[in-house]
């Protein structure tokens, strides 16, 4: 899918509605990334390499969300490649908050600071999520995108050799 960062909604709203529930979402630290890979190997594993990549760019391209000291959700960006939103995941608990919605709007409002104008949300999931969210809109031709390798069968394994 693609987003238009030129014609996203509000953050402070966002951010405001998850303050209101004392839910924190900002960029990550650099030292919480032990904690934050730790919290997604344990949930979305097959995400936590990427998260990874996003904690070693500079500035770090993953964002949180926080309630009470505890990691309620993640999102990243520019990981699997340039220009890229995701992966993100959320606490199923957390997922009716708006937290979700908060991390995808605090992601694209970093991304359109860094100079781009749109952002590609690779291996979407639910695309009506986005869509309402920030009126993305589905990339004709994309189901083989950069990760089709993986989808394909074609990745590394762990061997143990």
């Amino acid at each position: 899918m693609l987003a238009r960062l030129y014609d996203l909604p509000d953050l402070d709203e966002a951010l405001a509605r998850m303050a209101a529930i004392d839910i924190d979402v900002r960029p990550a630290l650099v030292l919480e990334r032990p904690s934050v890979l730790s919290w997604v190997t344990a949930r979305f594993p097959g995400w936590a390499a990427e998260v990874d990549v996003a904690f070693a760019r500079l500035p770090a391209a993953c964002h949180i969300a926080v309630q009470n000291r505890q990691l309620l959700g993640f999102a990243c960006y520019d990981a699997a490649c340039r220009n890229y939103f995701g992966p993100m995941g959320v606490a199923e608990a957390a997922r009716t908050q708006g937290v979700g919605r908060a991390l995808l709007l605090s992601v694209l409002h970093a991304q359109r600071a860094q100079g781009y104008a749109y952002s590609i949300i690779g291996g979407v999931g639910p695309a009506d999520f986005y869509a309402k969210a920030v009126g993305a809109v589905v990339i004709e031709g994309s189901e083989r995108g950069v990760l089709e390798p993986l989808a394909a069968g074609r990745t590394l394994t762990n061997t143990g050799a």
